[in-house]
């Protein structure tokens, strides 16, 4: 069974506690569980790595690159935090580890919020972007990521 990779960016690890007003009151822990059961009923397996550190973020999605072509990991699901909006060093990651699918989401609209959080740094590298519709995002991603791949 190829796996799913649910990377989560900086400050993800706060879900629950920051700003429930925006991020709602799941916490990762809750994100994760939901988002295996997801995978798993669309027969993949799960694996999740949080990092608040970009270069642990690379090093990641330099690893699913290499997975991916080894045929044992079917793609990512990505929500990059506030990196979003300042890294291409993630931009050029991604870039670079194709035709490996990262599907980029956001859980709150970012277009919405601040104008620095309007831009990403990521979209354009991105498979496919899901923004705003919370944490349910997570698993709308990870079923627009199976449904690409059936249809490969």
């Amino acid at each position: 069974m190829p796996a799913i990779l649910l990377l989560n960016g900086p400050n993800l690890n706060l879900l629950g506690t920051r700003e429930p007003g925006v991020y709602g009151a799941t916490t990762l822990a809750d994100v994760e569980a939901r988002c295996r059961a997801a995978a798993e009923r669309l027969g993949f397996s799960l694996e999740a790595l949080q990092s608040n550190h970009e270069g642990a973020l690379i090093d990641a999605i330099h690893q699913a690159g290499v997975r991916h072509r080894n045929g044992e990991l079917a793609g990512v699901v990505f929500n990059p935090g506030a990196f979003t909006h300042t890294s291409v060093a993630l931009f050029d990651a991604i870039s670079g580890v194709k035709p490996l699918p990262v599907f980029e989401v956001h859980i709150s609209n970012v277009h919405a919020r601040e104008s620095f959080r309007h831009h990403s740094y990521v979209s354009p590298a991105a498979a496919g972007i899901v923004v705003g519709f919370g944490v349910d995002g997570y698993e709308l991603a990870i079923e627009g990521l199976a449904r690409r791949i059936r249809a490969a």
